[in-house]
């Protein structure tokens, strides 16, 4: 009975609203006014604002805001009332409601990709929805990629393409906990390697060192290796902490001269 009634009741609304449109559009050809007019025209709005929130609504959930899809939906709502021609005999909504769709599509189309695919990529998904709708409906089952590919006359590849670019308008969050012991997609994900740039250097720098004596490389490895003060260095070697710090001067830029010439050797 409450279904009953919740049928009749939008039965009526749908036929008020249809009235009362058909009323200001009526007194909108008859009327010269220009102050009459804009008032008409902004009861047209009013009167089928709600045709264009549930347009908008069957695009929830696609990454932009619910808010964002309501607005552009009433914009667009708002131009077609001024540019419908009343005397071409079509009805109102068969002319707002593909207008109001296409505008969404198109802000969807601008600016509704985190992701940007390629713009034939974008076509094809947003006709996937559409396509695979109407498929299942005729054979009662989720069509495949080849009777979708049929359908829409493109290829099984181009078909995959698009359905791998699903999620673009909004990305998945790497904060997603994706198994039991609520480890995150961003857990999985790798991290930067220091082990390799650690390999990296002694790549470069062990040719050089075997070019030291033992006090030199003593030295550099207290300093570099175990962090040592040049004073501790100074008492380990048994020098001044003075002669320490020259050392490592002339150390230094010995090595850097050498790594200097290796390079130059390579790029020739």
């Amino acid at each position: 009975m409450a279904t009953t009634r919740s049928t009749h009741s939008t039965a009526h609304e749908r036929n008020s609203r249809a009235a009362r449109t058909a009323d200001i559009l009526d007194e909108l050809d008859r009327t010269a006014c220009p102050d009459r007019r804009e008032q008409l025209f902004d009861e047209l709005v009013e009167v089928n604002i709600g045709v264009a929130r549930s347009i908008a609504g069957r695009y929830r959930n696609r990454g932009i805001s619910d808010d964002d899809l309501v607005q552009v939906a009433c914009l667009a709502l708002v131009r077609s009332a001024r540019s419908y021609d009343h005397s071409t005999g079509h009805d109102f909504l068969s002319y707002v409601v593909p207008s109001v769709r296409g505008e969404l599509r198109r802000h969807f189309r601008d600016q509704g990709w985190m992701i940007r695919p390629p713009r034939r990529v974008q076509e094809i998904q947003s006709a996937l929805e559409r396509a695979e709708s109407d498929l299942q409906a005729t054979l009662g089952r989720t069509p495949g990629l080849e009777e979708l590919a049929a359908e829409m006359c493109v290829s099984v590849a181009e078909v995959r393409e698009a359905l791998s670019a699903t999620g673009c308008f909004s990305p998945v969050s790497l904060d997603q906990v994706t198994s039991t012991d609520a480890a995150t997609i961003g857990d999985q994900l790798g991290a930067p390697d220091r082990e390799l740039k650690a390999l990296e250097a002694r790549l470069v720098l062990a040719p050089l060192l075997r070019g030291l004596d033992a006090r030199e490389r003593r030295i550099l490895e207290l300093r570099f290796c175990r962090d040592w003060t040049q004073q501790e260095i100074a008492n380990d070697i048994g020098v001044t902490q003075m002669q320490v710090s020259r050392l490592l001067s002339g150390l230094m830029a010995r090595l850097r001269t050498r790594l200097e010439d290796k390079e130059g050797e390579t790029a020739a």
